[in-house]
């Protein structure tokens, strides 16, 4: 009966074993994806540097049209047979009037500032970007952590229905007088192991499924 309980045991660890070495079969891609898309959609930092983005573009844009800050137009009225000059009308001609302010430190610091804003505005872009680089190994390592922690509870689970049985099965002969009071004493261990181990798969489990969520902004059986 001891052999029997020894390979029971090995079964389970060999079972877990093999789960472990199918990991990568568990991951479902599609999946995977979309709580990426989740995750962009839900973190704050991503909006925020998604609007430091749009921010320096049009900081960049608008050291263009700056250029034009050199010019002045003008336009001035004279009613008329009302004097050229004087206290209500002291401008000689009627129409648009064209002028010219060059300030001539403003005027050469004009491409530099151009430069500065388009070089905000990339670093920007490269932020986000980066930014976008390690969410998205975030959600995996996170996801990857999730997998693993579903099937080691699985197997857990089963290991635990196996031990529930064998020891039921012990009780049964113990009962009858076919079975050692030792047997089934280390059958009843042995189910008492299983129920350990199982609760501290769970809290890893959902340890891990909270961190995902976390992430995602939903929970898990909700992604599509």
């Amino acid at each position: 009966m001891r052999k029997i309980i020894a390979l029971h045991i090995f079964l389970a660890a060999y079972c877990m074993a093999s789960a472990q070495e199918s990991l990568i079969t568990s991951i479902n891609q599609e999946h995977l994806n979309r709580m990426i898309e989740l995750a962009k959609e839900h973190m704050p930092q991503r909006e925020i540097m998604a609007l430091n983005e749009e921010k320096a573009k049009s900081a960049a844009n608008a050291e263009v049209v700056n250029y034009l800050d050199l010019l002045n137009v003008s336009y001035f009225y004279r009613p008329d047979e009302r004097a050229a000059l004087g206290m209500e009308n002291p401008y000689v001609v009627n129409g648009f009037q064209f002028g010219v302010n060059l300030n001539l430190g403003s005027f050469l610091q004009k491409p530099f500032q151009a430069k500065q804003a388009k070089a905000d505005y990339k670093i920007a872009q490269l932020e986000r970007l980066a930014y976008e680089s390690e969410l998205e190994n975030e959600v995996k390592r996170r996801y990857y952590v999730y997998v693993q922690a579903f099937n080691e509870l699985r197997i857990r689970s089963q290991a635990l229905q196996d031990n529930k049985a064998l020891s039921d099965d012990l009780q049964f002969r113990f009962e009858k007088g076919e079975a050692t009071l030792n047997e089934y004493a280390e059958a009843k261990s042995a189910v008492s192991e299983a129920s350990s181990a199982k609760l501290e798969v769970e809290v890893n489990y959902l340890v891990a499924k909270d961190a995902l969520e976390q992430l995602i902004g939903v929970k898990v059986e909700d992604v599509k």
